[in-house]
């Protein structure tokens, strides 16, 4: 079945091209010209990704992505351009998994797409040991992609948990910026630390008791992450 990716703009130029060359390649898109127009098709049809521009007249991406992670766990790809790297961050602290910076190369959007449909839509190797990992009060399935903590289902979009489970595997250890971007984004990445900044917090938000002073997740500063199970 063909990964259906819903593309958020309104400039129809730019829409046109992201959908040409995504259908020429096997996928089955959807369009929507702002904000209001995505929320009302990923409340009807589903969508595999969603691939949205920051600025965008009625509901902007940034609010776009609030409202989504009210209620989807959908990976988001948010599309910006130069200079609006403050409203980068605020759409990664709102839940979107990756962003490009307008202009880019078909080529470099394929790899993002990729990407993040492998993170969202992982394949176990039959006969996979099953892998699960406890610290404290919270408990990671690998094999079921599932965190709960004290008992309760902690809702985790594909990126958050890969990032949980990546750090839980190797807890105790440091693991740096670049091993831990490369890791869980893709070989091509290792000098966004925003996008670890944002997870990270978000990650402290559900799963620490107090996440200004967190007990698992902890910052070696300057260097990268660690987990500590206890």
């Amino acid at each position: 079945m063909r990964n259906t990716v819903l593309i958020v703009d309104d400039e129809p130029p730019l829409r046109d091209f992201i959908r040409k060359n995504l259908e020429a390649r096997g996928f089955a898109t959807q369009l929507a010209a702002n904000g209001l127009e995505a929320l009302a098709i990923l409340n009807t049809r589903a969508v595999d990704l969603v691939i949205m521009d920051l600025m965008m007249p009625t509901m902007d991406g940034i609010e776009t992505t609030r409202r989504i992670r009210q209620t989807f766990l959908t990976p988001i790809i948010i599309l910006t351009a130069l200079g609006e790297e403050k409203d980068k961050v605020a759409a990664l602290d709102m839940g979107a998994d990756d962003y490009l910076t307008k202009p880019f190369g078909i080529a470099e959007l394929l790899a993002r797409v990729r990407a993040i449909l492998r993170r969202a839509q992982p394949q176990s190797a039959p006969g996979t040991a099953a892998e699960h990992f406890r610290a404290g009060e919270i408990h990671l399935d690998a094999n079921a992609r599932k965190v709960t903590r004290r008992g309760e289902l902690i809702k985790l979009t594909p990126t958050e948990f890969d990032m949980l489970h990546y750090l839980m595997r190797n807890a105790g250890k440091v693991i740096t910026h670049r091993h831990l971007l490369q890791a869980v984004w893709g070989s091509e990445y290792g000098n966004e630390a925003e996008y670890l900044r944002a997870y990270v917090r978000r990650l402290r938000q559900k799963i620490e008791d107090d996440p200004l002073n967190p007990r698992h997740l902890l910052t070696e500063y300057g260097i990268g992450y660690r987990f500590e199970r206890e």
